[in-house]
């Protein structure tokens, strides 16, 4: 299932981060998904900004499995210029711990002559705007469950030599590795039109039968039928259903509200401290979906290969009205 949401304010978002790059930054704030890190780690910024030194936060590291999230700081801190902090955006005081990071990656800026300039960016519903009232100490952007809060650019002074440039949250225009796609729609990225609950939560619990049977046996009490491999994940949705009481009309179960249980628990953290994904996994798909977006774009190649081949010997008014299909 291919998953895919850039609304309208984020080319917008984008363009505003260009903008405020070139303008002058000295360290940028990745903020990140612990469950699902390289999921939500935007290969857009990546583009956008070069060489800058980078943080990455790995934002609601207490829902997210400690062990997993030790091997993803791990492979951060090992690239060039780049520190990574697991944090959790509800804690009293991250500010500490979050400048000594940014003044370590930018040494020669601070003091009142050369202010440190910080971009903090991510992607939608990350927790950026409730981790950003927790460094202010009081609640200087607004919080919600729904991804795309945050809208415009703020600027904000975290220290007396330190600003904050605040963006609203920003995908990218296509989601090129599907796993990534279903792992940002299960933790809440992606707008509720982009994908179906069923399909996400068929997806969602594969990965916790394979990963995390124990937690999916101490919330539902399903017994063997979590680790039957004869068992397929739409028959233990339908369990799941059927423990919630979600019903309908001739003892059906309604899958999709047994769908919308499953994710809302997981989002929650209701099921215990999940991560969907490791840095080798994540390295496998990405040179896999890497080999299909190069077949992707030699198929089209040969469409349109064909296509003019096929209006040879036309009419001029039959070329001049002959127009290529949009790239998918």
């Amino acid at each position: 299932m291919a998953i895919q949401w850039f609304p309208g304010h984020m080319h917008a978002t984008r363009q505003a981060i260009q903008d405020r790059l070139k303008e002058g930054i000295d360290v940028v704030i990745e903020l990140i998904d612990a469950r699902c890190p390289g999921s939500s780690a935007n290969p857009l910024l990546a583009d956008m900004t070069g060489h800058k030194p980078t943080l990455k936060l790995l934002n609601k590291q207490d829902l997210a499995d400690p062990i997993r999230t030790d091997a993803w700081l791990a492979a951060y801190n090992a690239r060039p210029a780049t520190r990574a902090l697991a944090v959790d955006s509800q804690q009293a005081a991250p500010v500490k711990a979050l400048l000594q990071a940014v003044r370590e990656l930018a040494p020669h800026r601070g003091g009142m002559v050369k202010p440190l300039r910080v971009l903090i960016c991510g992607i939608p519903n990350v927790g950026k705007s409730t981790l950003i009232n927790r460094l202010m100490g009081r609640k200087a952007t607004k919080t919600g469950d729904e991804p795309g809060i945050t809208k415009v650019e703020q600027k904000l002074q975290l220290a007396n030599d330190v600003y904050l440039f605040d963006t609203p949250g920003m995908l990218w225009p296509r989601i090129h590795i599907p796993e990534a796609g279903q792992n940002l729609a299960a933790s809440g990225a992606v707008g509720r039109n982009a994908f179906s609950e069923e399909l996400v939560a068929l997806d969602l619990l594969r990965d916790l039968r394979r990963d995390y049977p124990a937690l999916l046996e101490a919330r539902y009490a399903l017994g063997a039928l979590v680790v039957d491999p004869a068992t397929d994940d739409e028959a233990v949705l339908a369990a799941i259903g059927r423990k919630r009481g979600a019903m309908q009309s001739g003892g059906r179960v309604n899958l999709q509200k047994a769908a919308e249980v499953l994710i809302y628990e997981f989002r929650q953290g209701v099921l215990g401290r999940i991560t969907l994904e490791t840095p080798e996994a994540f390295r496998a798909w990405e040179a896999a979906a890497a080999v299909a977006e190069v077949e992707r774009v030699a198929r089209q190649a040969a469409r349109k290969a064909a296509r003019r081949g096929g209006r040879r010997g036309a009419s001029a008014e039959e070329l001049a009205e002959g127009v290529d299909e949009p790239e998918a």
